[in-house]
């Protein structure tokens, strides 16, 4: 057989094979055949009205996907390294521990914990404030609608989601490492991460602004950091002050653990008696911490409301 023979038999069964039915191409072919008959309605008149296509049902089946991915990589990995009964044993511990709270409770202790409480809040609310403050002039240069630079804004995003990436109590840890201990760190740290989130919160309500205010009074002449006082802030001040009140009912929760990394407040109080088993002393500092978490959420959602 000559080299033209051959490539006119090579081409040949090519084609043969092209023309073989593919079972998964059918398959996908008759589902889509039938998705869209699912989707067609034939009128009285005869016209007919297809529904646009609903991704409902596949994007539930990627989210069950990934989270069957999650659980069998955390939980299963775990009961594959602890039998199932073992922690189904262990379950009872934890009620121990409530009914010792509630048997071991002592009063007497409150006394010790108002400061550390005091402390705790002291230290959300200015780190709260600190972090507000630094916010508003760093979600200027992020607004892609204000600042034209895209190169700018881009670099000032960027670091905005370096700075979210790591929790307050990450935050805390590093800087007790730089600086030593004290309630200073917890502040530090607590600034630093509302900063990060109150910045990306204002510059996106920024990016939906009609600016045209700001474009007026900017072509009169005047800077844009002026424009940008005298035309956007008013319109997001109630944002940014709603913001602000969440980020204090967020950091509050926070601050009570920054104690754990050396960062004062009532953490440390926490710490110590879950270190020596004291469980009495354990319930009143949670009850302070219930209480006072409590009384600041419901200011804050009453303020809230009015701002709204």
């Amino acid at each position: 057989m000559n080299e033209k023979q051959k490539k006119r038999s090579t081409g040949d069964s090519e084609s043969e094979r092209l023309k073989r039915p593919r079972p998964v191409k059918a398959f996908l072919d008759r589902l889509a055949a039938r998705n869209l008959a699912h989707r067609t309605t034939t009128l009285s008149n005869g016209a007919t009205i297809v529904r646009p296509f609903s991704w409902s049902l596949t994007n539930s089946l990627i989210i069950l996907v990934i989270f069957l991915f999650f659980w069998d990589m955390i939980v299963g990995a775990y009961f594959d390294k602890y039998d199932f009964m073992i922690f189904v044993r262990r379950i009872p511990n934890f009620l121990n521990i409530l009914q010792k709270m509630w048997t071991e409770f002592d009063w007497s202790y409150f006394d010790f914990v108002v400061d550390p409480m005091v402390d705790t809040i002291q230290m959300a609310l200015l780190g709260t404030a600190i972090g507000a403050v630094f916010s508003l002039p760093v979600a200027f240069l992020a607004s892609a609608n204000i600042v034209k630079s895209k190169i700018v804004s881009g670099v000032v995003k960027t670091i905005l989601s370096f700075v979210r990436t790591f929790p307050t109590l990450v935050y805390a840890a590093i800087l007790a490492f730089i600086f030593g201990y004290g309630t200073l760190i917890g502040v530090l740290a607590t600034a630093i991460f509302t900063f990060g989130i109150l910045t990306k919160m204002l510059f996106e309500v920024i990016e939906t602004l009609d600016l045209s205010s700001f474009v007026a009074i900017e072509a009169t002449g005047a800077s844009k950091g002026k424009a940008f006082i005298t035309s956007v802030i008013p319109q997001i001040m109630g944002s940014f002050l709603s913001f602000t009140l969440y980020s204090i009912e967020i950091n509050i929760r926070s601050s009570a653990i920054l104690g754990y990394v050396g960062a004062g407040g009532v953490g440390i109080m926490l710490d110590e008696n879950m270190n020596w088993r004291r469980y009495g002393n354990i319930g009143v500092i949670l009850v302070v911490l219930f209480v006072s978490v409590l009384i600041i959420e419901n200011i804050s959602r009453y303020l809230r409301k009015k701002l709204s």
